[in-house]
């Protein structure tokens, strides 16, 4: 039997939200990929893909997982800040929802609560 699963509604709440705005900012960035059809950055597309994996991997308590998840939390900052080098500070509020989405997801992976669970519990 599979023990793997998508999501884990016994960790945390922070982790388990984490793991839901993952999801959803990965199934966003692909639908928006489709309807593009693929004409995005493969930066992005790359992006999409790990936020995949990073959501997987804090449902199923693995390290990795919560360090992809990171990752995948901290880079839309770094993305927004090297568009404010080249286009001018306008860019870094050019999507004021998306920011707002993506400091949520920053603050429930880097939450006491969630660094703590996972240093504990996961492998």
């Amino acid at each position: 039997m599979n023990d793997r699963r998508w999501v884990n509604p016994h960790q945390p709440q922070t982790l388990y939200i984490a793991q839901i705005l993952l999801y959803l900012q990965a199934g966003f960035g692909l639908l928006l990929a489709l309807v593009t059809g693929f004409a995005v950055h493969p930066l992005f597309l790359a992006l999409w893909i790990a936020a995949i994996f990073a959501a997987n991997g804090l449902a199923n308590e693995d390290r990795w997982g919560y360090q992809l998840a990171v990752v995948v939390a901290l880079a839309p900052f770094a993305l927004r800040i090297l568009l404010a080098t080249l286009d001018g500070p306008g860019a870094l509020f050019a999507d004021p929802l998306g920011l707002l989405f993506e400091i949520a997801l920053a603050a429930l992976v880097l939450h006491p609560l969630s660094r703590d669970y996972q240093r504990v519990w996961f492998r």
